[in-house]
């Protein structure tokens, strides 16, 4: 079976962006590498050398990798669209200060609240334009996606 991570794009703040995530999910920063300091930098248009071209955080259960749009490529950065990443905790409390630590400075589109498969759900885009589902204490994991 196939192992399946996100890889998710920024405009120039991917490095602070994959910091605070570490921070906030208690997970590891295995790599984080610059266009300037890739083997190919020299091939890259001006502008680059400070973007992140490859960025990995390693979770308990999962990994989450990044990096930053190029510039001078003839196409702009478009955003974050048409998905979340979610993360499921094993009770309510575990989940509300992940959710409190993310929306900080974000937008809370659902509030934490009690669904019909969780104790806790809510959703987010955090400062970075990342959008976040959290589950707290599923009581329904098929209803969830789980």
């Amino acid at each position: 079976m196939p192992l399946l991570n996100a890889y998710i794009g920024f405009d120039g703040n991917c490095a602070d962006a994959m910091r605070f995530y570490e921070r906030v999910l208690g997970g590891r920063i295995e790599m984080m590498m610059t266009h300037g300091e890739s083997p190919v930098r020299d091939q890259l248009p001006p502008g680059n050398e400070d973007r992140v071209m490859h960025a990995r955080l390693v979770l308990d259960q999962g990994v989450l990798m990044a990096g930053d749009a190029m510039v001078g490529c003839g196409s702009a950065y478009q955003g974050m669209k048409g998905f979340s990443l979610t993360l499921s905790y094993a009770n309510a409390a575990d989940a509300k200060p992940v959710f409190e630590a993310l929306s900080e400075g974000g937008t809370i589109t659902m509030p934490l609240q009690k669904t019909f498969w969780a104790d806790s759900f809510g959703m987010l885009t955090d400062r970075f334009g990342t959008p976040w589902i959290i589950n707290g204490g599923l009581t329904d994991p098929v209803a969830a996606g789980h």
